[in-house]
């Protein structure tokens, strides 16, 4: 009888670890759709459509939470265009700065979005320095290409807008309007359009409170139970976000949305 409990308890820790590691790889470790180290690497055969390189952190590799890149590319409206996914975990914009050569401009975009610095606000990077990242970010990309450049404010971090960490948020998102204006980029209001959903709601939120393990657990509901995004971010309470900084397919929507406005009045060349 013993035997055959601590057999059973065995099966089932093995299940639960292989579980868990399957949905850390697809979470954590699996790149995105149509990285640049497959899109642009050296020595690839460059297509005739113009590129869209997304670059940016986990929001933008879509693997935890909605992947408005890969909405962009299904949508048959955007066929003629390459989108190229250069958004990589847990990057800051000193992250994006250090491959910017590699992973955007080795692409010979037509076009490039911006949506960096989440990870600046949550490691507590002073604001000067994640001005100074981003202003050199665009820079780059304007002096060694010809892209159309779109610059993307942040989303909230948890849905209490009146909590400390999307107060301190509001800086770096009047940085990136500041930065996008004197440059003479485009800006989208990826944080404006997302306030205006919440206030719709139903009032404030849940604070601000990520952690892998929150992370985890919402990776698993969606990976092992079946349940969409925004249905990972209803079970939380939550409207928009999965775990306090990732996007349901609500908040993916809005920023597709936005991009593909975008693109629809800014066309680029053909290559």
């Amino acid at each position: 009888m013993k035997k055959r409990i601590v057999i059973t308890l065995c099966l089932l820790l093995a299940a639960v670890l292989t579980g868990t590691g399957a949905v850390g790889y697809l979470t954590f470790l699996r790149p995105a759709d149509n990285p640049p180290a497959d899109a642009c690497a050296p020595g690839s055969t460059p297509g005739t459509r113009p590129i869209v390189v997304a670059a940016g952190a986990s929001m933008t590799q879509g693997r935890l939470g909605a992947d408005w890149v890969s909405a962009l590319r299904a949508d048959p409206r955007h066929r003629g265009y390459q989108f190229v996914n250069a958004g990589i975990n847990g990057n800051t914009t000193a992250d994006l700065r250090q491959r910017v050569d590699a992973d955007v401009i080795a692409c010979h975009p037509a076009a490039v979005t911006l949506l960096i610095g989440t990870n600046d606000v949550r490691n507590g990077v002073p604001l000067e320095q994640y001005r100074d990242n981003l202003r050199a970010i665009v820079d780059h990309v304007k002096t060694r290409t010809t892209a159309k450049i779109a610059l993307m404010s942040l989303p909230p971090l948890g849905e209490d807008l009146d909590a400390t960490i999307n107060r301190t948020l509001s800086g770096y998102n009047a940085a990136i309007k500041q930065i996008a204006a004197g440059a003479g980029v485009a800006y989208l209001p990826a944080h404006e359009r997302m306030v205006d959903a919440l206030r719709q709601g139903h009032g404030a939120g849940p604070k601000y409170a990520f952690s892998f393990g929150r992370a985890l657990a919402a990776a698993a509901q969606h990976h092992l139970l079946g349940r969409s995004w925004d249905q990972v971010a209803r079970y939380g309470g939550r409207q928009l976000l999965i775990d306090d900084v990732h996007l349901n397919e609500r908040a993916g929507a809005i920023v597709a949305d936005l991009v593909a406005h975008w693109l629809s009045r800014t066309p680029v060349p053909t290559r």
